[in-house]
């Protein structure tokens, strides 16, 4: 879908123009490589340092805790430094977060990971602003292309992660520090931009602007599903194939499930922003990824159906999609970028709070009941809250 000719006019060359699309991708595709590069590497990591499992989880669970503490603390950097300036700057803390991660030693392992954290929930916040800013006419369209190439970030470095370290015999360290390079090739991409990105925002009360939130019903919503969806997203990640595994399906099987749940995740992210972005009321988008989720959940619920693939990628699908979704009701109702991006820090810090207990949660109901069919009733009812928020967020309405 080609950008507006209204939009290129009234706010620059066409040539500025998708090298900002651009910048943008080069963002979004470091927003998830540092993460997902660390998951495949887990057993080289314990072996190498003998942490137990209960100090590596922390490398997931810093980067959330830090994604839920400094979001809705964005804004405050913006209107020092714009979203230009801050978003260098956290391409900046990233490479140097990843370069500090793969040092020696157990401490750097640890700082390096809340570094990088800190540095994501920048872009995080800020990617949805500069859409609300730059694309507001094509929302839609520039959200599904820049959560899709998060995906793709993601499944690139769980993909290399291991040959990087069996193959070129670089090392788990070396392994994760490749990513400091990319972050450092956006770091240079962005650079111009720092000059065409002047801060011409409103300078409204940040302490109005945040009770204002707190007070809005709408905006409360766009963070429970913002939470919700970001819950289900991370069970699926931690525990998908822990299930199929107790299903009597292999570990190569279970882990093709899992990527396979990645790469319907992508095609949700591409599809269901850029179809909602064509709607000014995106309810029947919410009921329908409700039915498909329910249908995905309640077939891995009942393993005598078969067809496992099937309802992963439905799963997949819909997590994918919710995420872009989330995203964009950020964009699609707020009324200028300072708006949204106070908005995406609400939704954000409230969102991966809530995300965080996921996968600790439906993990400890499968150590009391010994099975997972209480722990998949659990989403189930995630999936029917997400349905209720949603609805409340999907309403052609501001905050």
């Amino acid at each position: 879908m080609p950008i507006s000719q209204s939009d290129l006019k009234s706010k620059g060359s066409k040539t500025e123009r998708y090298l900002l699309i651009a910048g943008i991708l080069f963002i979004a595709f470091n927003l998830r490589s540092a993460l997902a590069s660390v998951g495949p590497l887990i057993s080289h990591i314990r072996s190498s340092t003998g942490l137990p499992n209960s100090m590596l989880g922390l490398l997931t669970t810093l980067p959330l805790i830090a994604f839920a503490v400094v979001s809705s603390f964005t804004s405050l950097f913006t209107r020092r430094f714009g979203i230009g300036g801050t978003l260098l700057g956290a391409l900046f803390l990233l490479a140097v977060g990843i370069a500090i991660r793969s040092l020696n030693g157990i401490v750097t392992l640890y700082l390096g990971t809340l570094l990088l954290g800190i540095a994501i929930a920048f872009g995080n916040v800020l990617l949805p602003s500069l859409v609300k800013w730059k694309f507001s006419s094509r929302s839609g369209f520039i959200t599904s292309l820049y959560v899709s190439v998060m995906g793709i970030g993601a499944s690139i470095a769980s993909g290399i992660s291991i040959p990087l370290v069996d193959r070129l015999h670089w090392g788990w360290r070396g392994s994760l520090a490749i990513w400091s390079i990319s972050a450092l090739l956006a770091f240079f991409i962005w650079l111009p931009q720092l000059n065409r990105l002047k801060n011409t925002e409103p300078n409204h009360s940040y302490r109005k602007a945040m009770k204002a939130l707190g007070k809005s019903p709408v905006a409360w919503k766009i963070a429970l599903f913002m939470g919700l969806q970001s819950l289900t997203g991370y069970v699926i990640l931690a525990w998908l194939p822990a299930i199929l595994q107790s299903r009597g399906y292999n570990d190569e099987f279970s882990g093709w499930m899992l990527s396979l749940a990645q790469v319907a995740g992508m095609a949700g992210s591409l599809v269901i922003p850029l179809w909602a972005g064509k709607k000014t009321n995106q309810r029947s988008i919410v009921a329908f990824l409700a039915v498909v989720e329910t249908v995905g959940i309640l077939g891995l619920l009942f393993p005598h159906a078969g067809l496992v693939g099937v309802w992963v990628f439905l799963i997949g699908f819909v997590t994918g999609g919710t995420f872009g979704l989330a995203l964009l009701f950020i964009v699609l109702r707020s009324k200028d970028a300072q708006a949204t991006t106070e908005l995406s820090g609400m939704a954000q810090s409230i969102g991966y709070l809530i995300a965080a207990t996921g996968p600790i949660i439906f993990g400890s109901l499968f150590d009391i009941t010994g099975n997972w069919n209480d722990s998949l009733i659990l989403l189930l009812l995630v999936a029917f809250l997400k349905l209720y928020t949603g609805l409340g967020a999907a309403k052609n309405r501001g905050l």
